[in-house]
């Protein structure tokens, strides 16, 4: 759940990147870090093990004015893939308020990214908010690898709901997709808060809503 300081005028959410092992989560974090405006985001912070695998998470704070009145931020994690960390990426789900489930398009990795969206799933639920509650994109990454799967197989395994997901075809290395799919997640928290919070103006003069700061303009981060 976001965090409000109606004193400093400040709202916080909390965007998880999860999936399965090398599937591209950090990648996508050094991505943003590396095209945001350096005035709009902290420093990057990355535990790793010896073999390049997210231990913990990497963090990310990325500022915003997004919400009339109030400082916007956006923290953004990444959570380990492997299944003997499950207690960690249970702890990092914990209030979070939005999800991007990043899927390795490899064929030959599908059994991996079931296994972590069916933890994904099973740990929301004992945090007490089932999936379909919480806004989630899905990122299918290394699309240009040949031997990536059908989109369509990768929606009917991970999207085939009765209000589907938003999804997108991505190559985090590249940086196609990276900053849409962080553009997407944050408006749709964005308008999930809205939905159920009203805050009052400090002042009628802000920035559009919904945009983050770039170091250039980008179409992938247009306003909402």
């Amino acid at each position: 759940m976001p965090s409000i300081h109606h004193e400093d005028r400040t709202v916080s959410f909390k965007i998880v990147y999860c999936g399965a092992p090398l599937c591209g989560k950090t990648t996508n974090i050094q991505q943003i870090h590396t095209k945001l405006d350096p005035r709009g985001r902290s420093d990057l912070v990355s535990l790793s093990t010896a073999r390049d695998r997210t231990l913990f998470f990497d963090f990310l704070s990325v500022e915003a004015d997004a919400i009339p009145g109030y400082k916007t931020t956006f923290h953004l994690y990444t959570v380990p893939g492997q299944v003997t960390y499950n207690a960690t990426l249970q702890l990092v789900l914990r209030q979070a308020d939005g999800v991007v489930f990043v899927a390795d398009s490899q064929m030959d990795r599908q059994r991996d990214n079931l296994q972590a969206f069916q933890s994904l799933e099973a740990n929301l639920r004992l945090n007490g908010v089932p999936i379909d509650r919480l806004p989630v994109v899905l990122q299918y990454n290394k699309r240009d690898l040949p031997n990536a799967a059908p989109v369509e197989y990768l929606e009917y395994l991970f999207n085939s709901r009765p209000v589907p997901f938003l999804s997108f075809e991505s190559d985090a290395r590249s940086g196609r997709n990276v900053l849409a799919t962080l553009n997407a997640i944050s408006q749709a928290v964005l308008h999930q808060f809205n939905a159920g919070h009203t805050l009052t103006a400090a002042s009628p003069a802000q920035s559009a809503p919904g945009s983050l700061a770039t170091s250039q303009p980008s179409p992938e981060l247009a306003a909402a």
